[in-house]
């Protein structure tokens, strides 16, 4: 009998690295700073998983992995809306399965069914927010509720502001809503418009330079600038971790409109495992999982089911805007081909004069 037993053990012992190797694994490719680590440890203990994340810093540094084979690397990526349709076209994101995401329901009507992916045939929101205009109260009293603050040197004539840089489409469409085209313009000859008036505004004095959306929050808490392009979900961190430095901050959805951005879950064409992909986002889906992503991100969350369980700042009108606000905000287009060509053009024009 005691035989048997060391046989047993040793034989036990010996499958026990195989059955350690036999635990499947979600590949994760994902934003930095992006996932809450307990939700990780509470897929892994659920599907008794192991999740290996590794990172990204922009959405051309994910499609260009994507494009030199990521594609079979990873079961789940994070891209951006506007690069949900570039890379569907490409071939480098799986059509998706909704019979699969039982918690799917739980999306807010306005991320269902989106002009970025229509019949939900890619990508499943995962964070998302806006990208509008932040203003010095003590500087400015009363302003238009317009991109004037900006680009009119008669609602601004002294105070020092800024514009985003990067990519450079919140500023040529700011411009283009303060000229009375919509920020979702689309046409050559609009941004060749806004493109004009961006130089203008470069060479005001009071211009400070181009400054992407985190710093430019930065700039206006210590009072570098008075105005700049930030996006509302770092305002709302800031608001919950240093009250005092953003009371004077004031984030407006101007007329003419502002961006709405959208990070969303997609599977990749060849991703190695999908059908643990699927168990993934729809983990992410369930109402207490997504109240717990957001209220670690603070940003919006799409799923309209965890509202109730998020945090007081998610549930303000900062981070949740109004049906009239909602009728102000546009995705940014994806852009390609000729067009994207254009634009690059017109673009490269304004940060080198």
């Amino acid at each position: 009998m005691k035989l048997l037993k060391r046989l047993f053990l040793l034989a036990l012992m010996t499958a026990l690295p195989t059955l350690a190797s036999a635990q499947e694994t979600l590949n994760l490719f994902n934003w930095t700073e992006y996932m809450n680590p307990k939700i990780i440890k509470q897929f892994e203990k659920k599907y008794n998983v192991k999740v290996v994340q590794t990172y990204y810093s922009s959405n051309s540094e994910l499609l260009a992995k994507l494009m030199a084979g990521g594609d079979s690397q990873y079961d789940v990526v994070v891209p951006s809306n506007y690069m949900i349709e570039r890379m569907a076209a490409a071939g480098l994101l799986m059509k998706l399965d909704k019979s699969k995401l039982s918690n799917f329901k739980n999306l807010a009507p306005q991320f269902q069914n989106t002009p970025y992916d229509p019949h939900d045939a890619y990508a499943i929101p995962y964070q998302w927010g806006t990208t509008a205009l932040a203003y010095d109260t003590r500087k400015f009293k009363n302003p238009p509720q317009t991109w004037g603050v900006l680009f009119d040197p008669k609602v601004n004539p002294s105070y020092p502001f800024a514009l985003m840089g990067g990519s450079g489409q919140d500023t040529l469409h700011a411009a283009c809503a303060y000229l009375g085209y919509t920020f979702g313009c689309d046409k050559i000859s609009e941004w060749k418009a806004a493109a004009k008036l961006v130089l203008e505004t470069k060479q005001r004095h009071n211009f400070t330079g181009f400054v992407d959306g985190t710093p430019a929050l930065h700039q206006l808490e210590k009072g570098v600038i008075a105005a700049g392009i930030v996006y509302n979900g770092d305002l709302a961190n800031e608001i919950e971790s240093s009250p005092q430095a953003t009371k004077y901050i004031k984030y407006i959805i101007p007329k003419g409109g502002a961006e709405a951005w959208v990070d969303n879950m997609a599977i990749p064409a060849h991703a190695p495992n999908p059908g643990l992909a699927y168990k993934f986002i729809n983990f992410i889906l369930d109402a207490k999982i997504g109240a717990e992503l957001s209220n670690w991100n603070v940003y919006a969350s799409p799923n309209a089911a965890a509202r109730p369980y998020l945090d007081k700042v998610l549930q303000s009108s900062l981070v949740q805007p109004t049906p009239e606000e909602w009728k102000r905000l546009y995705y940014m287009p994806g852009l390609k081909g000729e067009k994207m060509k254009a634009y690059q053009a017109i673009w490269n024009a304004v940060r080198t004069q």
